[in-house]
């Protein structure tokens, strides 16, 4: 009888030990749901693993060297588990992270032309451990307080818009429009065609389907039977490998990769600001430090609000363990040959499957360090099979829309500024830069100095500096 009861009695003490640590019952959620959470932001971020290696991946250093694709593509999923576990652990929130987007283009683009590889990855060491200070401070928790609480909802529904158009421009419904035509079309020539398309619209109508009909696990499902359709299409359709993006839906060739970290550790903290010159890497570094702060900001806040963790004050309890784990998620992806690792917007995915705590974090990072020996796996799904997440979640987050006082024209322009340039320049910090400016802009011209908090005005005029860089660059030289 009692070797009987032994499993039983263990099985429920590691469950009330989950509970205990992640506050499953606190915050409604169950294990099960975690799971389920975590494997489907997962999923919404698996193309990173290819996508970063091929931007830096595409360009040369200073000295015209390459970085290995396989290197990158062992460090990204590595750095991505490894941060995502560690921020589930210490923020117990249902947030993943990899290399930011925001943050793999200035590596690319801005350091790698003027420095080293090594030297690009110091930059980024440095940038991450700038963050850290200012989290460990408290300073950055002071500065996302300041911001009022209307920002901070516009600045959720400007993320919701962002994710929708990520999904909507990586699938090819929304595509680059002519010189002479509008900026952007309804898919590549002003009409929607081919097989990645259909595929886009069938994972989409039917994870909406799912979803209105609460179906559990409506996303995951979607995007598996996208993927499964997709796969079966390619094999039986001559189709242009090129049309579905980064990644073509096939059987793999293999399942195991064996994962090459020649990358780690290779970084020089400071000799980019003698290769590259102290103005331009003081330059790099600023807009690395502002792209990594408010970029993470707006994402904590918006998925946090999401998942119901934003108290009444307008406030992420937690916030400083938050960024901080953030800030040494930088670090970590400096030191691991890549750029930092950041949250994504993407888990607002798993926080639509039911993901509430770190527990699911905990598994979508697991997920990750497994993608280090599985990475073709990884890639058999396509962007227009994981896309209709982004749309649905995007439509949501969108809701958020009803608590911004729309008849309070000091309140609803900053807002309405901040939410439109998130998508229309693809980027969360000039959203929330541009949004700032105006709010104090108004209230100076209101005069209602008292309601500007310090912070918000020296943030303001940092980000003023921000916009104006290349003038100031000009200005004091290279």
């Amino acid at each position: 009888m009692t070797q009987t009861q032994t499993p039983i009695a263990t099985a429920e003490a590691r469950s009330s030990a989950l509970d205990k640590f992640f506050r499953l019952s606190e915050r409604r959620t169950t294990i099960t749901r975690e799971i389920r959470g975590g494997i489907t932001t997962f999923v919404a971020m698996a193309y990173v693993i290819l996508l970063v290696p091929l931007i830096l991946g595409g360009v040369t250093d200073i000295n015209g060297d390459k970085l290995s694709i396989a290197q990158l593509t062992t460090t990204v999923a590595f750095s991505a588990g490894l941060t995502t576990i560690l921020m589930g652990l210490v923020g117990n929130v249902p947030l993943a992270l990899a290399a930011g987007l925001g943050l793999v283009p200035v590596v690319a683009y801005q350091a790698a032309p003027h420095m080293t590889w090594p030297q690009a990855m110091g930059l980024v060491v440095l940038m991450g451990i700038v963050i850290v200070v200012l989290a460990a401070t408290g300073l950055r928790t002071m500065i996302i307080n300041a911001i009022p609480l209307a920002m901070k909802n516009a600045i959720g529904v400007g993320i919701g818009m962002f994710i929708a158009m990520i999904g909507l421009v990586s699938s090819g419904v929304v595509g680059h429009g002519s010189a002479s035509g509008p900026p952007v079309t309804l898919g590549v020539d002003g009409h929607l065609s081919g097989w990645p398309t259909f595929i886009f619209a069938f994972g989409l109508l039917l994870m909406l389907g799912l979803f209105i009909r609460k179906v559990p696990g409506a996303i995951l499902i979607s995007i598996a039977l996208s993927t499964v359709l997709a796969i079966v299409v390619n094999a039986m359709v001559k189709i242009d490998p090129k049309s579905w993006g980064t990644v073509v839906p096939e059987k793999p060739k293999s399942l195991f990769a064996t994962p090459n970290f020649g990358l780690f550790g290779h970084i020089d903290l400071f000799g980019g600001f003698a290769t590259a010159g102290a103005m331009t890497a003081t330059v790099v570094l600023f807009t690395l430090v502002l792209t990594g702060f408010f970029d993470a900001m707006g994402t904590v806040f918006g998925v946090c609000d999401e998942a119901g963790l934003v108290d009444e004050q307008g406030q992420v309890p937690g916030m400083g363990k938050i960024l901080t784990t953030d800030g040494v998620a930088q670090i970590i992806g400096g030191l691991t040959g890549g750029a930092g690792s950041t949250v994504y917007v993407e888990s607002a995915t798993g926080v639509g499957e039911g993901a509430r705590t770190g527990l699911a974090s905990v598994f979508t990072g697991g997920l990750f360090c497994v993608a280090v020996f599985f990475t073709p796996i990884a890639a058999v799904v396509p962007i227009q099979a994981a896309s209709p997440a982004l749309v649905l979640v995007g439509a949501l987050m969108m809701t958020q829309a009803r608590k911004i006082d729309w008849n309070d024209l000091e309140v609803a322009v900053p807002a309405f500024i901040t939410i439109a340039l998130m998508p229309f320049t693809y980027s969360i910090t000039n959203g929330v830069g541009a949004g700032l400016i105006a709010y104090t802009v108004i209230k100076l011209a209101r005069g209602k100095f008292r309601e500007i908090h310090w912070l918000v005005a020296v943030v303001s005029v940092v980000f003023v500096a921000y916009f104006g860089i290349n003038g100031i660059e000009a200005a004091f030289g290279r």
